[in-house]
């Protein structure tokens, strides 16, 4: 009796139980790209677009302008420009009350821009656990349906005086891509979660460098107009 040996054949032939996990396995293959995929471009954007507003800032605009200029627009503010336009709105309010000192100011303006810089630091991490996820939990999975696979291979020869190789291997074939799939969906899934997971730590540490230099240049803002008063 010939087996086809194909994937295709491999998975017909398994039983119902490792087909189940198969098909499970391989929608986690996809979940795990369709979501590569869409952080690869949502990270990219972040990091085109703190650097583009790097280069804005520090080239000696003036900030009320450049204030004035993100406000205005129709596309939500975003990473840098949003805890730009987030901390020098606080601050505008917070100053033109007479009765606040400097020292309340500031600390109004940087709560306001933490508050902010966490739900941007979420919005980064969006889906990353599901990869961690799937990359540590897919090649059990794999397992569990290439351990069920073998053992029903096993409780079949015993009913056999005689085994020989070519009755085992089928058996075996199909238990073993099982782990072959779980390990297919895994791999990606591990690589590009410690990829992506260092990419947001390190736009983390850039907004947080920014939010205690803008707050600096603020506090100096403050105290200067206080001690003009």
């Amino acid at each position: 009796m010939t087996h086809d040996m194909s994937f295709i054949g491999l998975f017909l032939n398994a039983s119902l139980f490792v087909q189940l996990i198969m098909v499970f396995l391989l929608f986690l293959s996809v979940a795990s790209w369709t979501i590569i995929i869409q952080r690869q471009r949502v990270l990219g954007k972040a990091r085109q677009e703190m650097e583009q507003f790097e280069e804005k800032f520090w080239s000696g605009v003036d900030l009320n302008k450049l204030y004035t200029d993100l406000s205005s627009r129709n596309k939500e503010n975003a990473g840098l420009e949003l805890f730009f336009t987030t901390g020098f709105r606080e601050f505008a309010r917070l100053r033109a009350q007479t009765s606040t000192s400097p020292q309340a100011v500031m600390d109004g303006t940087h709560r306001a821009m933490k508050v902010a810089h966490s739900r941007e630091v979420d919005k980064l991490e969006h889906h990353l656990s599901w990869l961690a996820t799937i990359g540590s939990t897919s090649p059990y999975i794999g397992l569990l349906g290439t351990v069920w696979g073998i053992m029903n291979s096993f409780i079949a020869l015993g009913s056999v005086k005689q085994a020989t190789l070519s009755m085992v291997a089928p058996g075996i074939a199909e238990a073993l891509i099982a782990t072959a799939i779980g390990l297919f969906a895994a791999i990606p899934a591990v690589i590009f979660y410690n990829r992506f997971n260092h990419i947001v730590q390190k736009l983390e540490t850039h907004y947080e460098n920014f939010i205690d230099e803008f707050s600096g240049i603020l506090h100096r803002k403050a105290h200067s107009a206080q001690t003009r008063e």
